[in-house]
């Protein structure tokens, strides 16, 4: 209760002894004060409060809600106020008691203060990294950041795959990323990623054996909450059987006893689940209250090492090794040799392609647009059947979804006995077995990328389908095509290609399929011509449902008649003298084919852009990364 001045003072029922101590002592007033009994109210109280006005001494007792808010000045008290002057021994009181509350409140800070310290240490010591070494060492924490692994020795563990678990192992070392983590109360569930395509469930649950188990658990779940995704972690565990549908390991989760993270993942660009999402499932999805996200070709290739952690995309890659592992099995089975050309060459190897030019120590020099040149120079070497696998560029303003600027070229070439029809042969065995082996061999691969994008196996005929040009456009002319859009020596278009795939999969129940018979002057300098009619030529295309994969071609193998086209298409000879020196001296007849891995793996598995089957795609908008 505060007072304003001395007169309400002087008029209160009931005093504190506080209140009226300070205020005496503040005016060096000397006023006696009675038995604290007023005849008036206290001030701000109302009189049913504190009772009615009785005269002083009448010994009548206070309102008992008075008593609570006030409490009546000790009698020595009283005295010492109305002397108005303090005595020895209450200074010394006064000063006792604060002495005794400042040196309460030092030791709660220093309490307080101690407490903040020892926190503070613990955090230090927990984020302190852990070496990978010391592992084996009984106080070596159960959880958190390996320092940077820099070779500093080996420990001997052995990590089991994740598809290799199960129930009942005594502790097994996994390691693999964070996909998902949900850390709850006293329990956490995270979802560890092995590659792209193994995932097993890890818990773990709050230990309530004693209060330091109790303790050790709850730090660890929130320790193993912390973990952004994508980061790469070790855990060990005991695998138990469990029934988790939402993993590739359905029958067992791993029970964590240790977790280490070996690198933190930054903040995503984009979430994987996203990525991995069908398109329709996508578009589907934008008519809902919750859409999901789109994602961009661009967004996704300026961060493709991100990418290509989605399982299709993942798998895509794996199937292109694939192609290339097949490719070699099937040539090497028919007595092939691979060869590594050079990139760097003086002149251009194609005739109406582009070609990236540089300054070769102040000549000019240019990339080679493939190894055409260096498989017939083989041929003439004697080495008889060649094979390569390797980089092609072309500088083609094609912003297509089906062209690129440096692809992977798959050329093969080989001496013929009488006909190019012997290299059909061949090509046709090997991208048979190719087909083949991708179904049996890698259906895991093939599902994962058939799950995002649909797709169905290229249908395929046992022999050779072979249409010649001239009946090629006999059939187009017959399904609508007219001589204005496609004349008779005209290259066909896209469209074109795309109806001539369906027609022959009508006609001849065919995915793939062979056009041979090309116009020789829509085919390169090298291009051997047809005996019968010198408009057309010994080459050849081939197919996957309507869009071209391989071209190919015999090659002219006579100096004399490779010097007369060069000058017919205008290219000059001078940078290919090597190239024509090579067959001055003799040389078998030949012929080959160029086929583009991108778009074999693109086409075979109904991809919408070819740059989903490059690893890192470069195109004359893409430089990087």
């Amino acid at each position: 209760h505060k007072f304003k001045d001395w007169k309400a003072l002087q008029g209160s029922l009931l005093v504190d002894e506080v209140s009226v101590r300070n205020a005496i002592v503040g005016r060096q007033s000397s006023r006696v004060v009675d038995d604290a009994v007023a005849s008036e109210p206290c001030e701000g109280f109302p009189v049913d409060f504190c009772g009615p006005p009785r005269p002083a001494g009448s010994g009548r007792n206070p309102h008992p809600a008075a008593l609570a808010h006030c409490k009546p000045a000790a009698s020595d008290e009283v005295d010492e106020l109305e002397s108005g002057v303090d005595t020895d021994a209450a200074k010394a009181e006064r000063e006792r008691r604060k002495e005794e509350k400042a040196a309460a409140k030092a030791a709660k800070k220093a309490e307080k203060e101690a407490k903040k310290a020892a926190e503070f240490e613990a955090q230090r010591l927990a984020n302190l990294p852990v070496s990978h070494l010391s592992l084996d060492d009984p106080d070596c924490k159960a959880f958190g950041d390996y320092e940077t692994l820099q070779s500093q020795g080996t420990t001997g563990r052995v990590f089991t795959d994740v598809k290799d678990l199960v129930p009942g192992e005594e502790k097994v070392w996994v390691r693999g990323r964070v996909q998902n983590v949900r850390a709850k109360g006293s329990s956490c569930f995270l979802v560890l990623r092995e590659g792209a395509f193994e995932t097993v469930q890890a818990v773990v649950f709050k230990d309530k054996s004693s209060e330091a188990a109790s303790a050790a658990s709850a730090k660890l779940i929130k320790w193993l909450g912390s973990l952004p995704a994508e980061s790469v972690v070790e855990l060990e565990g005991v695998p138990v059987a469990a029934e988790v549908k939402s993993c590739t390991q359905q029958s067992l989760e791993l029970s964590v006893a240790r977790a280490y993270c070996v690198s933190r993942a930054a903040t995503l660009p984009f979430q994987i689940e996203d990525a991995a999402r069908p398109e329709a499932e996508v578009e589907a999805s934008q008519e809902t209250d919750r859409p999901f996200p789109r994602l961009g070709q661009e967004l996704r290739l300026d961060n493709r090492w991100i990418d290509l952690r989605v399982p299709a995309n993942n798998a895509i890659m794996r199937l292109q090794s694939a192609v290339c592992q097949l490719y070699r099995e099937a040539l090497y089975k028919e007595g092939f040799v691979e060869i590594h050309s050079p990139k760097i060459i003086s002149g251009e190897s194609e005739g109406g392609a582009g070609v990236f030019r540089l300054d070769y120590f102040g000549a000019p020099a240019c990339l080679a647009q493939s190894p055409q040149l260096y498989k017939q120079m083989a041929i003439s070497a004697d080495m008889e059947r060649v094979f390569e696998v390797g980089a092609v560029f072309r500088a083609e303003n094609s912003n297509t979804r089906r062209h690129l600027c440096e692809f992977t070229g798959l050329d093969l070439e080989m001496a013929i006995g009488e006909h190019y029809d012997e290299v059909l042969g061949v090509s046709h065995r090997m991208f048979k077995h190719m087909f083949q082996g991708l179904e049996e061999r890698w259906p895991k691969e093939l599902s994962a990328v058939r799950q995002q994008y649909a797709s169905e196996p290229v249908k395929f005929t046992e022999e050779p389908c072979i249409v010649h040009w001239e009946d090629g456009i006999k059939m187009l002319r017959e399904a609508g095509v007219t001589q204005e859009e496609l004349g008779d020596f005209d290259d066909l278009s896209g469209a074109q290609e795309l109806l001539l795939g369906k027609l022959v999969k009508d006609k001849f129940d065919a995915d793939f399929f062979i056009m041979d018979r090309y116009p020789a002057a829509i085919r390169p300098f090298y291009t051997m011509p047809c005996a019968d009619d010198g408009r057309y030529s010994n080459s050849y295309d081939m197919f996957i449902r309507g869009q071209e994969i391989c071209s190919g071609a015999q090659r002219v193998h006579d100096p004399r008649l490779l010097r007369e086209l060069l000058e017919s298409k205008g290219v000059d000879a001078e940078p290919l003298e090597a190239y024509i020196s090579a067959f001055e001296h003799g040389v078998r007849p030949h012929g080959g084919a160029g086929i583009g891995l991108e778009r074999v793996v693109f086409l075979y598995l109904g991809l919408d852009n070819v740059r989903k089957a490059s690893m890192f795609p470069r195109d004359p908008n893409r430089c990087s990364p």
